[in-house]
């Protein structure tokens, strides 16, 4: 009998059954061994099958217990089957020179099998912006698709509209993510795919990314340039200033020159921790002078034991 000590490793390295309904649903349905030649991948799959230190150790845990957790396909009218979940072990059983994996058919609509891939991908470590901007922007269209169609049942009504909310905000509860945020990566999709790279890259931060995405594509390209020749990527209050202007019609090479050649002011780095995080760990009767007191008090002699534990 093969072990399953690794069960929650493999589990990890792609998708898990993330409901109770859904696993109960694994359990009734018909796990096949399909060739690895008849799967093909998802339509613009947004997440990156990358042969890194994951991907070794996925491919030695399945030479050594198998793939655990089989893959949703669904077949596709040109033959074949179509991967929703199960991409990166596809690939580490290509690696591992196995020809066939573990997989589970369903009949499912391109909204519904979209919903599935991104949900089943995007809890993952290490996903990059670009891929969490494309997934997210990929599963609000398919919601905002199911919400314009009468053919649905009330569950799957309920599902797209639960509690009244709007569709980016059902995104957002879903990943655990705010809807704030949700909406500033799915901005991402409007850079030109260079400053995309620039983004997962970390050589351009999340918040003057954001407002780079309203430059118009003209002006996005002609900001690549003026990075390359000022060996120098804009800060956040540079952004601002470049979406401003472009709004005003006032952007061109001159203006975007200018505000780029400008010596950047440092960026705030402030940290708030609101009050009632804290107060739990204070008696009541501490003050917030006497709450920071006892906070510096503490890093101080955490400091203190760092430096003494260098020192050893």
């Amino acid at each position: 009998m093969k072990s399953s000590a690794k069960n929650i490793s493999l589990n990890s390295y792609d998708d898990i059954f993330s409901t109770e309904e859904t696993r109960e649903d694994a359990k009734r349905e018909k796990v096949t061994d399909m060739p690895l030649s008849e799967l093909h991948s998802f339509p613009d799959h947004p997440f990156q099958v990358r042969d890194d230190d994951s991907m070794k150790e996925t491919v030695e845990s399945i030479k050594e217990y198998g793939v655990l957790v089989p893959a949703i396909v669904r077949p596709r009218a040109e033959g074949g089957y179509e991967l929703i979940s199960g991409h990166r072990r596809k690939h580490a059983c290509e690696l591992a020179g196995l020809p066939t994996m573990p997989v589970i058919v369903r009949g499912l609509d391109d909204d519904a099998a979209t919903i599935i891939m991104v949900d089943s991908n995007i809890q993952r470590e290490n996903i990059l912006p670009s891929e969490r901007a494309k997934a997210y922007k990929m599963k609000l269209d398919a919601i905002k698709r199911q919400g314009e169609r009468t053919d649905l049942t009330c569950t799957q009504v309920g599902y797209k509209l639960e509690d009244g909310k709007k569709s980016v905000q059902i995104v957002a509860d879903q990943a655990g993510e705010s809807r704030t945020q949700v909406q500033r990566f799915i901005r991402l999709n409007e850079l030109t795919p260079q400053l995309q790279q620039m983004v997962d890259d970390k050589k351009i931060a999340m918040s003057p990314a954001v407002e780079l995405s309203y430059l118009k594509p003209e002006e996005q390209t002609l900001l690549l340039d003026t990075i390359e020749s000022e060996q120098a990527t804009p800060s956040l209050s540079q952004a601002q200033r470049l979406k401003k202007f472009s709004a005003e019609g006032h952007l061109n090479e001159d203006s975007m020159l200018a505000i780029m050649s400008e010596e950047k002011k440092p960026e705030k780095n402030d940290l708030t921790i609101k009050a009632d995080k804290l107060q739990k760990y204070f008696p009541k009767s501490y003050t917030p002078q006497q709450m920071e007191q006892v906070i510096i008090r503490l890093l101080d002699g955490w400091q203190k034991k760092r430096q003494r534990d260098q020192e050893r």
